[in-house]
């Protein structure tokens, strides 16, 4: 389904975009409780990682990519994308450093709570801040797109509140801290849509090009170097493989239905 932006649309009510925002963020939020109430064994947390990767990345292919490409603006593209590389790139440096001091603390009081997994915490939360722009902007074009648009991250946050909810898990926070920072992170959906349906709502041309460029190469990092390297601690199976392309599939048939 293609975001096309009219020039003149008349936006979604509050309480509707809120109701549609919520929905995504709460079932993440479900997840993640989910995850912690029956903690998954290697096996599993390495096929939801395949999952959630294959999700976004059909996100990527479904929803941004065809956009993109169809206003054939390179330049504005070449801005975008080069920005949300050198921003994640960025990020990963400083992150890094975070959890590097993190566990340099821990190793002299082992008794504080366990250091945050910043570089994963940021891509997902810039994950899930692109997502809301994206349901903002899908409503600003109509009800029926930012409708099967909120179904579709419904999904993708589904897989990933699970899968962040695992990674937390794993680096050994609690069960009530790691679902409260998964639901502090789905809020990052409502402030994208906000933004979505009220400053990007007339933004064609140049500006969203170079957010929805900045978007792609935030969820490619995400993708390829959070949720795939971690899901490659585990050895790698057929259906492990497998749990990638459902992901992609399913995703995919959601946006050509639409």
């Amino acid at each position: 389904m293609l975001l096309t932006i009219p020039t003149a649309v008349t936006p979604p009510s509050w309480p509707t975009l809120l109701g549609f925002s919520l929905l995504p963020a709460v079932v993440m939020v479900a997840g993640a409780a989910l995850a912690v109430w029956r903690t998954p064994g290697p096996q599993l947390r390495s096929a939801i990682l395949h999952f959630a990767a294959g999700v976004i990345f059909s996100v990527v292919a479904v929803e941004l990519l065809p956009d993109i490409v169809q206003h054939h603006a390179p330049y504005e593209v070449a801005l975008g994308f080069g920005l949300g590389v050198a921003v994640m790139l960025g990020l990963r440096y400083f992150t890094q450093r975070l959890e590097k001091q993190g566990e340099a603390a821990e190793a002299v009081a082992p008794t504080g709570p366990a250091p945050l997994p910043w570089g994963l915490l940021v891509a997902i939360g810039i994950d899930i801040l692109i997502d809301g722009l994206l349901l903002g902007i899908g409503f600003a074009a109509g009800a029926k797109e930012g409708t099967l648009l909120a179904i579709a991250l419904t999904i993708e946050l589904l897989s990933l509140g699970l899968a962040t909810a695992v990674e937390l898990r794993q680096g050994g926070h609690g069960k009530a801290r790691a679902v409260a920072i998964v639901a502090g992170t789905s809020l990052m959906l409502l402030v994208g849509a906000g933004i979505g349906t009220t400053v990007l709502r007339g933004a064609i041309g140049n500006l969203l090009e170079i957010v929805l460029s900045f978007g792609l190469a935030a969820l490619l990092f995400l993708v390829t170097e959070e949720l795939l390297t971690e899901a490659h601690e585990e050895a790698e199976t057929p259906l492990l493989t497998l749990a990638f392309f459902v992901g992609f599939l399913l995703f995919l048939i959601l946006g050509m239905v639409a």
